[in-house]
């Protein structure tokens, strides 16, 4: 039988975490369990339990996080930008998905929150994963436009409203990898397999009516992991805070190429 093993003092839980209560008289309280790691102490993650008074606290996961920084302990560290759901900074595995925490009322939450990181990712530090391969392979699939030609004098490249509609969903994407990090293909071949949120950026590319490296694009991705490691367990859909489809996407990359294949 295969066995798996953590790298050294990944495993939380071997170390009591920190209790913070909720303030006196305080009347709606919500407890946060929240992950806290840092690689510099050479200590083991350990998880806090944060009481706050929903009275005095925004309506969202994200608020709650700068409220526990700025008033209850200024040490915890996440990302967050917009808190429009627009910058994918704040994306965290909140009650055991992952989703990005400015768009996610705390109410909708029953019982404690629990908020980690990212699944299957170094941690930086507490709710902070490290992305660098995740970026990586979206710089990989060479996400700009790419052609032979000049672009036309005084004019843009133009196209139809219906050319235009087939970019204009995959376009939306902000990089939160939430779908790659709900994709257990990507935990086990993360450094052979694109991931869903390469390849939707892939074929936004690919179906593109201004680019003319489409056959390079689809040779590129003919691989047995780069693409074919994906199979179809549809995580990456579920995941899409933006209501994205990249399984979908990535069927049609895999259709493109069959009939590539066929000559049709």
């Amino acid at each position: 039988m295969v066995q798996f093993t953590l790298p050294e003092n990944s495993k939380y839980g071997s170390r009591p975490g920190r209790h913070y209560p909720a303030p006196a008289g305080a009347t709606r309280v919500k407890r946060f369990q929240v992950y806290r790691f840092d690689p510099e102490s050479r200590e083991s993650p350990r998880v806090d339990s944060f009481e706050l008074d929903l009275d005095r606290c925004g309506s969202m996961v994200l608020d709650a996080l700068i409220k526990i920084k700025n008033d209850v302990d200024p040490t915890l560290t996440f990302r967050r930008s917009c808190r429009e759901g627009i910058c994918g900074s704040c994306a965290m595995n909140i009650d055991g998905l992952n989703t990005l925490a400015c768009t996610l009322p705390i109410a909708k939450i029953p019982g404690d929150v629990r908020v980690f990181p990212l699944p299957h990712l170094p941690v930086v530090k507490d709710l902070v994963p490290d992305l660098t391969e995740f970026y990586a392979q979206y710089a990989a699939v060479r996400p700009w436009l790419q052609t032979r030609e000049p672009p036309p004098v005084g004019s843009e490249r133009r196209q139809s409203p219906a050319e235009q509609e087939r970019i204009d969903r995959p376009s939306a994407c902000i990089l939160c990898a939430c779908c790659s990090t709900s994709c257990p293909s990507y935990w086990w071949n993360s450094d052979r397999f694109l991931g869903p949120a390469a390849l939707l950026a892939s074929q936004r590319w690919i179906v593109d009516s201004r680019d003319q490296a489409t056959p390079d694009r689809l040779a590129e991705l003919d691989d047995t992991f780069k693409l074919y490691r994906c199979h179809t367990i549809m995580n990456c859909t579920e995941a899409c805070p933006k209501d994205l489809n990249p399984a979908r996407a990535i069927a049609d990359i895999k259709r493109r190429l069959l009939r590539r294949g066929s000559g049709t």
